[in-house]
């Protein structure tokens, strides 16, 4: 029998708050272009939370197939490492999240009304999110989890969401910024945890940190967090200045991230994680909020 808080703890929910940040950006953004059909959102945002779960799922399952899940891991150990989730019980939860994600997905593809070449990016996704660490050749080894991750979680995510809820899509400044926001945002939350494992992914694994070194993988954050947050205020005109205050909260947080970021190392860096993926959904909302009530 699974024992259901070991399962909980692979499924690592306190990830949601980053997957969702782009959808909801996305959705909220786009409703003064169609009449609100309530399904389309909640369809949508359950898509998106069974993608984010099978993301960690299987990535948890790769790392401990190919040896990353040590007992010398520095983050926070999962299930399996603990023994509380057998391979053979994690195969059949990524199985069961392969099976809701495609079909919230082709649920939410039907509601919405949207064409038929929705299921191939419904399928991108899949794949992305099952090969992350998994397969014959995971891309995540090779260095490329942060191109996937700035594709997904940002552009995909965030014109995604929008499209799915107004049935079209504007390639317009106040769209596409937040998308590249929300995506080099996610990429910077990729790159902490890398820079927190160089230790336990050497030799197994060639991320960005590695490549590049401690240094350099640092100011790499630095570059991703702060032309990230510029994404979120290039929009608005000198005339909304007033409007900027409602951006202090997550933009704290993120400097905050950035010292913490400078001065730590392995295990150290976990502080750094949460403050992140809170500010990023906090800056994308009150982003979308803010559009919508000056349009």
């Amino acid at each position: 029998m699974v024992n259901i808080k070991a399962l909980m703890n692979s499924m690592r929910l306190r990830t949601l708050p980053l997957s969702l940040a782009g959808v909801v950006c996305g959705s909220i953004l786009a409703c003064s272009n169609t009449e609100q059909n309530v399904w389309s959102f909640v369809l949508l945002y359950l898509t998106t939370i069974c993608l984010q779960v099978l993301t960690n799922l299987s990535n948890e399952m790769g790392d401990h197939l190919s040896g990353v899940d040590g007992e010398n891991r520095e983050g926070p150990n999962y299930s399996m490492a603990d023994g509380g989730l057998t391979e053979k019980q994690m195969w059949h939860a990524i199985n069961g999240f392969v099976v809701a994600s495609a079909v919230c997905g082709l649920a939410m593809i039907l509601v919405s009304g949207s064409p038929w070449w929705m299921i191939l990016v419904g399928a991108a996704a899949i794949w992305a999110a099952t090969h992350y660490t998994l397969g014959k050749s995971p891309y995540g080894y090779k260095g490329l989890g942060d191109l996937f991750v700035f594709i997904f979680f940002g552009l995909v995510s965030v014109l995604g969401g929008y499209f799915i809820i107004a049935q079209t899509i504007d390639f317009e400044l106040w769209l596409i910024s937040p998308a590249v926001g929300v995506g080099l945002l996610s990429v910077a939350v990729l790159n902490v945890n890398n820079i927190r494992d160089m230790a336990t992914d050497e030799g197994i694994r060639k991320t960005i940190p590695l490549r590049i070194g401690e240094r350099r993988a640092k100011w790499y954050q630095t570059i991703l967090v702060v032309m990230g947050a510029v994404c979120f205020v290039i929009v608005f005109s000198p005339a909304l200045f007033l409007l900027w205050f409602l951006f202090a909260v997550p933009i704290v947080g993120l400097c905050i991230h950035l010292v913490i970021v400078w001065r730590s190392h392995g295990k150290f860096l976990d502080p750094a994680l949460p403050l992140l993926v809170f500010s990023t959904f906090f800056i994308s909302i009150i982003y979308s909020i803010v559009i919508q009530g000056i349009s």
